[in-house]
């Protein structure tokens, strides 16, 4: 009873080609525009995401704003002090940093950033060398002047290569000779901040001979795993508050970024949405005038299969089937043009293309639901019919 409903709602639509044309017109412009907005805020999404997931989303980052008084307590031994009064920080890794000339021979390389870091800086950010060592604890508790460079740092001072073992002169103030004992593997810049032009030294040396000063310029801390690290960020916060204040530090955390990020992004995208979704109805309404032609264009056809004994329930499926076929037609051919639509989209914004689910549940159930709701009252109008009248009109 079913695929025969659906075979005669398939002649109808091709026998009346333009008026299935009409019927189908704001079923497709209401799912495309649904459907592209929702792939496209979940692109977007997507892509967020990857960005913060590049950060690391067990980061956290802390970095003294001016130089009141109150960032004085901003030293190396505040490390040890954040692990004890927050829970689930797994290492907090002081940093400091500014920029130098290095010269080697007749190659100078000029803004070059130059990073204090302790031995577990490399182990914790998934550096790797590939020529020579990593400075150990050893190095930094005795100050020793070495220095791991990146590749392209160590292409652009050693274009013939044999850095490790060299001495570089490293100038801010005044020249300093650091021995290269390593150099570190190309880094992926698709997975967060490049390293490749970047000096680094022990963290002692460079407080002793660069800076003369305990305190620290940044603490990265790591979040231990099966923590939540948007709560610790919290955490840390409320205790930085109460010790110093908001004004004297800035904090960043990828993960409450993304938390952030992922709310405004899915809001966003639910309410342009929702705005599209008002074609839909008007694309159910247009349904719902296109059939109620149907109906009176086809009342001597209705009128002859009640003669021959057809039951209105009989009647009412035949044209609701139709409404349904027509809606869902619509439905499937929005869902691809909607689809062609967002991967355009999100190759124009640099967004990773990404299929909504959400997207294919519209796509599928709203139009059949639309057919349904505004198929009926032209569908129960033919039912209604009576075989004299029909015929009569006819």
């Amino acid at each position: 009873m079913v695929s025969e409903n659906i075979r005669m709602a398939l002649r109808s639509m091709a026998s009346s080609k333009m008026r299935t044309f009409l019927s189908l017109l704001g079923i497709v412009i209401g799912v495309a525009s649904v459907v592209a907005i929702m792939n496209l805020g979940r692109s977007a999404a997507v892509s967020m995401s990857a960005s913060f997931d590049a950060g690391g989303l067990n980061t956290i980052t802390i970095r003294p704003r001016g130089n009141a008084r109150e960032t004085m307590v901003f030293t190396e031994d505040f490390s040890y002090t954040l692990q004890n009064e927050i829970e689930g920080i797994a290492e907090v890794l002081p940093l400091v940093s500014s920029s130098a000339i290095v010269r080697y021979r007749g190659e100078i390389a000029e803004g070059v950033g130059v990073q204090g870091v302790t031995s577990d800086y490399f182990a914790s950010n998934s550096l790797e060398v590939e020529d020579g060592r990593f400075f150990t604890a050893m190095d930094n508790l005795s100050r020793r002047q070495v220095a791991v460079i990146g590749s392209e740092l160590a292409s652009d001072l050693f274009p013939a290569g044999n850095a490790v073992g060299s001495y570089i002169s490293v100038m801010r103030n005044q020249a300093r000779s650091f021995e290269v004992v390593g150099v570190l593997a190309e880094h992926d810049t698709s997975q967060g901040s490049s390293f490749d032009d970047v000096l680094f030294m022990p963290y002692n040396t460079y407080t002793e001979r660069f800076r003369r000063t305990d305190q620290v310029g940044t603490y990265n801390i790591k979040t231990e795993d099966g923590y939540d690290a948007v709560a610790i960020a919290d955490n840390i916060e409320n205790y930085l508050d109460t010790l110093i204040g908001s004004d004297y530090y800035r904090l960043f955390s990828p993960a409450t970024m993304k938390a952030m990020s992922d709310e405004i992004t899915g809001t966003f995208t639910t309410f342009l949405a929702a705005i599209a979704a008002i074609s839909l109805a008007v694309g159910g309404i247009g349904i719902m005038n296109i059939m109620l032609v149907s109906v009176s264009e086809r009342t001597g056809e209705i009128g002859i299969r009640k003669a021959l004994g057809a039951a209105p329930s009989v009647i009412r499926m035949q044209f609701l089937s139709e409404s349904v076929v027509v809606s869902a037609s619509g439905g499937l051919l929005g869902l691809v043009l909607g689809c062609v639509i967002s991967v355009i989209g999100a190759h124009i914004s640099g967004w990773v293309p990404s299929l909504s689910l959400g997207a294919i549940t519209v796509a599928v159930a709203f139009p059949i639901f639309i057919g349904i709701f505004f198929g009926w009252y032209p569908a129960a109008k033919a039912a209604r019919l009576q075989p004299m009248e029909a015929l009569q009109r006819d």
